[in-house]
């Protein structure tokens, strides 16, 4: 890090300690609280006023029988008299005339004895005598609800400003919630990062630009204001910041688009103008938005109209990232998977110089994700990364991460030491497919029927050159299927034949071929067959131009109405003839497949049989155990989850054997289990 940087530490920026705020608080609550109860004594009793005498006053009062009641308290060397007379009477005070009903004063005596006792009797006196309430502590006990009270109170007041630890309180709305990034946390860089090199290409341009400003700046080169990463959720948008920041060596800023927004008017706006300010005060630095388009979205896409809390967040936000007042040294680096709703202001240059694309990755792509995401898990010798990111296509990073964490956990549970290509093929199946559905009560005639119907994908695939090799067919119910076919590109494609599509779509139709073929019925196991098939066929027609009768057009297009979310409806721009073309050469193409998934069915009906049969009877095979079957050649016995289980077991058992009889360890008694 910079020698500008190292007096930045973790936390909000100006978060240090002041020792003099808290001594004048504490000071302020303190004189408060004094005064408070210092009111309190000498308020308490106020509600009985007495006027003090003197003591021959007293004794005239008491001569002349006026006194009606009294209270003697104890005092430290004497008595307190709490005196009431019967009815009011005028005493002169210092030459002023004052008329009372109470008095008090000090009784001249260490000790009330039976003289004073009988004197007070015989003046008619009501005598009671108190206990002495100990000086303070009464009224401190008076004043306790009330302290209680404003203690209760400085409380609640402390936490809607915050409190010394600056949490969010209802005082600080106009605050920002961005998150500088502690140095103490665990630290990513790209090489965490697989399968967006050019990105991370891109990425790190910005952070040379950070640390070495003079090589771009020699050259009229500016730093750019704004990054923002485009890509489907999962691919690693989020994580290619958390690098940015590892490897930059700058304040880091990260906050959710979310955060802006509030129920209350202005807070959004408050927020925006806050972050930059705490990036100005740090700069050079680099503030990260993520899901910008909670904030972003364009103007002018509310229903109802009236004034919108998220625009003016948007417009705040497109002035501090290049308005009149110029945030040199301030980087935004903001993340979206929807960028067709964005503001346009919000995209272009000088706002967001550069859009980075973090699309899915390709297969080598996937293969270098499977390689860090594998760097801690002890991998047997079979695994074949290649082999898992080939039959993974469409897959983003997050999703070959779960991948690898579902093959860890099956690992587990069968208490294995490493993990083999067996458990990586079964949770890549998991991950795709869903969980497997064992318990599912299938009758005998359902099940040969799924085992037609996946026999028919296979070997439909197999005889086509320009189809997808298979990988792995299966009976066995995974998610809402009863049986599944996977198939292994040869390569990443990203631009499709016609006759490559039209080898997807007699494969997708061979279930329902094989179906009609060895039974003679229609089943509904092929309905997201007839879907996918469908749906490729109508792209062909009104997008791809691959048909002959209706040429290389575009037909229908997307209404992209921002007041409604665009996408919400297809126009159709042609007429109701065209209509009817379309609809015949969809048909068309789809019969087709059907055609040719018959045709090749009934040519090697042979096979379907025997590949069937053999589906029955093992519930699984991958692609060398079903280019055995198409030769005619017979399959190695089946080792099942549960005999290796055995295995295991048995083994640990012998293991405890040894140790306990120190005898060697006969590898054949696990034979003997199977």
């Amino acid at each position: 890090m910079s020698n500008d940087n190292k007096n930045i530490k973790p936390g909000k920026p100006g978060d240090e300690f002041n020792w003099n705020r808290v001594f004048k608080i504490v000071l302020g609550w303190s004189a408060i609280l004094i005064g408070f109860f210092l009111i309190m004594i000498y308020t308490k009793g106020s509600d009985t006023k007495f006027s003090e005498i003197s003591f021959n006053q007293y004794q005239t009062f008491l001569a002349d029988k006026k006194i009606e009641s009294a209270v003697i308290k104890k005092a430290e060397n004497n008595y307190e008299f709490f005196g009431k007379l019967k009815t009011p009477e005028a005493i002169d005070v210092g030459g002023r005339i004052f008329t009372i009903d109470k008095f008090n004063l000090f009784l001249p005596y260490s000790n009330i004895d039976d003289a004073v006792l009988k004197s007070w009797n015989e003046a008619g006196v009501n005598i009671s005598i108190e206990k002495d309430d100990g000086g303070w502590i009464g009224p401190i006990l008076g004043a306790l609800p009330w302290i209680l009270i404003i203690l209760f109170w400085i409380i609640i007041m402390r936490r809607m400003q915050g409190g010394a630890n600056g949490s969010r309180n209802i005082f600080s709305f106009g605050k920002s919630k961005a998150k500088l990034l502690n140095e103490g946390a665990p630290k990513i860089t790209f090489q965490d990062v697989a399968g967006a090199d050019e990105a991370k290409q891109e990425l790190q341009e910005i952070i040379e630009f950070l640390k070495s400003p003079g090589k771009f700046q020699k050259l009229g080169g500016k730093i750019p204001r704004g990054v923002l990463l485009l890509g489907p959720p999962g691919t690693g948008k989020t994580l290619l910041a958390r690098a940015v920041a590892g490897e930059a060596g700058v304040p880091f800023f990260s906050i959710s688009g979310a955060d802006f927004v509030e129920m209350f008017v202005g807070v959004g706006a408050s927020r925006v103008r806050d972050l930059f300010e705490q990036g100005k005060k740090n700069s050079p630095c680099i503030i990260f938005i993520d899901e910008i388009d909670a904030v972003g979205r364009h103007r002018g896409a509310g229903l109802g109209g009236g004034h919108d809390e998220r625009e003016q967040t948007l417009n705040q936000l497109l002035i501090e990232m290049d308005g009149f007042e110029q945030n040199n040294g301030v980087i935004v680096i903001a993340s979206t998977n929807r960028p067709d709703i964005l503001d346009p202001a919000l995209l272009r240059p000088g706002r967001f110089d550069r859009q980075v694309v973090v699309d899915r990755p390709d297969v080598k792509g996937r293969e270098g994700i499977l390689k860090v995401h594998t760097r801690k898990i002890p991998l047997g010798k079979d695994v074949k990364l290649d082999v898992i990111a080939k039959g993974t296509p469409g897959f983003s990073g997050a999703d070959l991460a779960n991948l690898v964490n579902e093959a860890a956990l099956l690992a587990a549970r069968k208490n294995s030491d490493m993990v083999t290509m067996r458990e990586m093929e079964n949770a890549k199946d998991k991950v795709l497919m869903g969980t497997e559905r064992k318990s599912m009560i299938i009758s005998e005639h359902e099940k040969k029927t799924t085992a037609y119907h996946e026999a028919g994908h296979v070997l439909v695939a197999k005889m086509i050159a320009e189809a997808d090799p298979v990988h792995k067919v299966t009976i066995i119910p995974r998610g809402r299927a009863l049986g599944v076919t996977t198939y292994l590109p040869i390569d990443e494609k990203h631009s499709y034949s016609k006759e490559y599509l039209e080898a997807m779509i007699a494969y997708a139709m061979g279930g329902r071929a094989a179906e009609k073929i060895v039974f003679n019925e229609l089943t509904t196991g092929a309905s997201n067959d007839i879907e996918r098939a469908t749906d490729l066929a109508r792209k062909m027609v009104c997008d791809f131009g691959m048909s002959e009768k209706l040429g290389p057009l575009k037909y229908g297009s997307k209404q992209e109405e921002v007041f409604l979310g665009k996408d919400i409806s297809h126009s159709k721009n042609y007429s109701e003839s065209t209509q009817i073309l379309i609809d015949e050469e969809i048909k068309k193409i789809v019969g087709g497949g059907m055609d040719n998934a018959e045709r090749i069915l009934n040519t090697n009906i042979e096979k379907l049989h025997r590949l069937s049969l053999i589906l029955l009877e093992r519930e699984t095979l991958d692609s060398e155990e079903i280019d055995m079957v198409l030769r005619g050649e017979t399959l190695p016995p089946v080792v099942n989850d549960d005999d290796i289980q055995k295995v295991v077991n048995l083994k640990d058992n012998g293991k405890e054997k040894k140790s306990k009889e120190d005898k060697s360890f006969n590898p054949g008694e696990i034979a003997l289990a199977n």
